[in-house]
């Protein structure tokens, strides 16, 4: 008789099984990301809650991860910026409800998407893509700025 396999009991490249909790330090590893950054999507996305222990260690679950992944996907490759992600997550988290929504052109020639908002022009696009590169960069910076804060404290 044929064994049926459950991905989420195979082991990962780390060891544990699928369904395993995570440490912060295995969350950044598998996501190429430095630890502080997942810290800080921690406040500005509701959604990320991974669960803490005694003395504030961080136990991620694979709904935890799958969900940071998104979100880094959405700011990394996609060029979202933070609050555009989190418009994302509140609409439900796909990126097919903005790009597959139903646009109509109005009186002014703005394309309009069903739920009304603007859509993004070719001749803006450029600008906004230099705009969010820009807020990543600065994100950047004030993330390094606590670094530097807490070690010269």
């Amino acid at each position: 008789m044929a064994k049926t396999i459950d991905a989420r009991t195979m082991p990962t490249p780390s060891g544990k099984s699928a369904t395993a909790f995570r440490t912060i330090s295995e969350v950044a590893e598998e996501l190429t990301l430095p630890p502080h950054v997942l810290r800080f999507w921690e406040t500005k996305f509701v959604q990320v809650k991974p669960l803490k222990r005694g003395g504030g260690r961080r136990y991620y679950r694979r709904e935890d991860i799958e969900l940071l992944r998104r979100i880094r996907d959405f700011l990394y490759t996609d060029g979202y910026t933070i609050k555009g992600v989190q418009k994302l997550l509140r609409r439900g988290g796909m990126k097919e409800d903005f790009q597959g929504a139903q646009t109509s052109m109005d009186a002014s020639g703005a394309v309009r998407t069903e739920d009304n908002s603007v859509s993004i022009t070719t001749e803006t696009s450029a600008a906004l893509a230099n705009k969010e590169k820009l807020e990543a960069v600065l994100i950047e910076l004030e993330e390094v700025s606590i670094l530097l804060n807490k070690t010269l404290s």
